[in-house]
């Protein structure tokens, strides 16, 4: 029977990918690039994980012809399922070239038909479309890795030997400006835009945010083009897509590509001074006025709330 393949190769989040490896028909068998501990990160969760070690000075693109020679020797494939991730998308293409294989990126579903053929749903042009297709495998499958696993029966960890390729080294490194927090596991965000005067009125989002126990997120231009906010605060077709419980839209116009990174949360407000802005079309509650007026009193009626 065709294997199902896990690529683990930017961190732990790959509950998502291994939820979907399991509704397929085929044994499940996780690909880990990194450390151990990274590897029994992933074991823990009852899963046999064939482990390549990556030392911190060697990217996993330099695994990846390794990777991708070491799955094709160990039987036939049927799918791999790979995150967003740097590491896990250099992966994906050294499989797909070595595989033969299509590659269909934004996935948001998987299911098999028992015949071999799976039946996915991603997403095409920036996430305006929606769409289906059955393909045959082998395929390789780009989505949002989700979470960590949960742990449970311990799994088993196998080490594979194998060399890097010495034409591609780490040569320097620098972090780049962010908060720590992942706004994909939030379940309240509130959301500025351009209607913020000032980097320094940030502070009265903050005291908002803090109320409702939130992350802060952002439209592209106060990240990439004011730089108010760290870019990993952006959300968007290019940014980050979100499904919190609660999403609050300070100020944001609500042009589409914002929109399609926060679509999926439950419940959208917005607080806007145009009743008119594409945002009020999209939101499920939607506050008319000024959001240096309409803040301090929201924040005001939130201290009433009696503490559960």
């Amino acid at each position: 029977m065709n294997a199902i393949w896990v690529v683990a190769a930017d961190g732990p989040a790959v509950g998502a990918l291994l939820a979907a490896g399991h509704r397929l028909d085929g044994p499940v068998r996780a690909l880990v690039i990194g450390s151990r501990e990274l590897a029994d990160q992933v074991s823990a969760a009852g899963e046999q994980v064939d482990w390549l070690p990556c030392g911190p000075d060697v990217p996993v693109a330099a695994l990846a012809r390794a990777a991708a020679a070491h799955v094709l020797g160990a039987g036939p494939v049927g799918v791999v399922l790979t995150g967003t991730g740097p590491g896990s998308r250099a992966v994906a293409g050294a499989l797909a070239a070595a595989l033969g294989a299509e590659v269909l990126a934004d996935v948001r579903t998987v299911d098999g038909s028992g015949d071999g053929t799976v039946t996915v749903t991603h997403l095409l042009l920036g996430g305006l479309v929606e769409q289906q297709d059955d393909v045959d495998a082998p395929v390789v499958l780009v989505m949002d890795g989700g979470s960590a696993p949960e742990p449970a029966a311990a799994g088993t960890v196998q080490e594979v030997e194998v060399a890097a390729d010495a034409r591609l080294r780490r040569i320097g490194g620098e972090p780049a400006l962010a908060t720590g927090d992942d706004l994909r596991t939030a379940t309240r965000i509130v959301g500025v835009g351009r209607g913020l005067r000032t980097r320094e009125d940030l502070a009265l989002v903050e005291t908002l945010a803090s109320a409702l126990d939130a992350q802060i997120g952002c439209s592209r231009p106060l990240a990439e083009g004011l730089g108010w906010l760290p870019t990993d605060r952006y959300l968007g077709v290019s940014g980050l897509r979100v499904a919190p419980q609660l999403y609050v839209a300070l100020g944001i116009s609500g042009q589409l590509q914002h929109m399609i990174g926060v679509r999926d949360a439950e419940v959208i407000v917005a607080v806007n001074t145009a009743p008119d802005a594409l945002v009020v079309s999209q939101a499920d509650w939607t506050v008319v006025g000024d959001l240096y007026d309409v803040v301090p009193a929201l924040v005001a009626a939130l201290a009433r709330v009696p503490a559960r």
